[in-house]
């Protein structure tokens, strides 16, 4: 917004000095006519150039426009005190600092138009000409033009870095439903492949049927991401209860309220990512999903009774914990008991 409102205030500006500027020495005769008409004439064309098209050419052009620019209309201070045209080099002197990369570059261009207004003024002496010491004011615009180019440069940054973290999150999501079903997919068709060559054509086919479930709950998972990313809510309970009762796992809430929807992709894509595990690493296991709810945090638990083997490692859990540590949040997954747990508790 603040770019746009640059991208017209500017280009006003620079259009409304130049014709007051001309209508003012038409109806006030300048004291030396061909050197003041010739620099007005080289500042307007600068004035109109740096407002219009600055910005889409290159660092030595800019350059060029710039200094001719502030050199152009510095002496309007001397030769034209009582028209508009004085406010040139201060527009001058702003520009060379909001466009010029090299701010030492930009201050010496700013403190040359200074000096130079003031040099005129004691070359050129008129009855109504300004007193020599306000022209050491043409330089100080430089410094706005500095402030108000970091203050973009510092906007585009924070753009950049919301972007960097919209894709993080983006690449989450294709990892933890994509990677969740494909892995499912691929562990019931090897496991299809084996009974197959057992002999055991009645559990194959029931192997294959599980992976086409799979991928079938896959398809409605990356949908409902998606519909995530747009910033739809999404119903957590539902959610996990789905997810559980799809793995053949026990799921109880405690407590309920809204959560965001960071809050409940992280708690979802949590939930796939023990559920995936605890079926590769402890088959055969009992599994159990507790989400609970307090006034300060929302935590789910993922528990199994199997043998307790190597479970943290790898992107998934990885991920996890991203996601735990970018929420404020965090996750532990670890033998406890029995068996293996995931506690992800992140704050409301």
């Amino acid at each position: 917004m603040m770019m746009f409102a640059d991208g017209l205030f500017r280009p006003l500006v620079a259009l409304v000095i130049s014709a007051l500027t001309v209508i003012h020495l038409i109806d006030r005769p300048p004291h030396l006519p061909v050197l003041t008409w010739t620099l007005t004439v080289v500042a307007i064309a600068a004035a109109v150039v740096s407002a219009f098209v600055l910005e889409r050419l290159s660092e030595r052009w800019a350059i060029a426009v710039v200094t001719v620019f502030v050199l152009a209309s510095a002496p309007m201070f001397a030769l034209a005190p009582a028209t508009a045209g004085v406010a040139f080099v201060f527009l001058a002197t702003s520009t060379a600092g909001r466009r010029l990369q090299d701010m030492r570059l930009a201050v010496g261009l700013a403190v040359v138009g200074a000096l130079l207004a003031m040099i005129s003024t004691w070359v050129v002496v008129t009855p109504d000409g300004p007193e020599w010491w306000l022209c050491l004011t043409a330089g100080l615009p430089v410094f706005f033009g500095l402030i108000r180019r970091e203050r973009a440069n510092a906007q585009v940054a924070a753009e950049y870095a919301a972007a960097l973290e919209e894709r993080g999150r983006i690449a989450r999501e294709i990892h933890d439903v994509v990677g969740h079903s494909l892995s499912g997919i691929a562990v019931q068709l090897d496991m299809a492949d084996a009974l197959h060559a057992a002999g055991k054509s009645d559990e194959a086919n029931q192997a294959v049927l599980r992976a086409r479930a799979l991928a079938v709950s896959g398809l409605k998972e990356t949908r409902r991401a998606v519909h995530a990313l747009k910033d739809a809510a999404l119903p957590l309970p539902e959610s996990i209860a789905k997810l559980a009762e799809s793995h053949g796992a026990s799921f109880r809430v405690i407590g309920e309220d809204a959560v965001s929807v960071e809050i409940a992709q992280a708690i979802i894509r949590a939930a796939q990512e023990a559920l995936t595990n605890a079926h590769k690493h402890a088959p055969g296991a009992e599994v159990d999903l507790v989400l609970e709810y307090t006034a300060t945090t929302i935590k789910l638990t993922v528990t199994d009774d199997g043998p307790g083997g190597e479970q943290g490692s790898g992107m998934g859990i990885n991920g996890m914990r991203e996601r735990a540590a970018l929420l404020g949040g965090t996750l532990f997954a670890g033998p406890e008991g029995p068996g293996w747990t995931v506690r992800m508790e992140l704050p409301r």
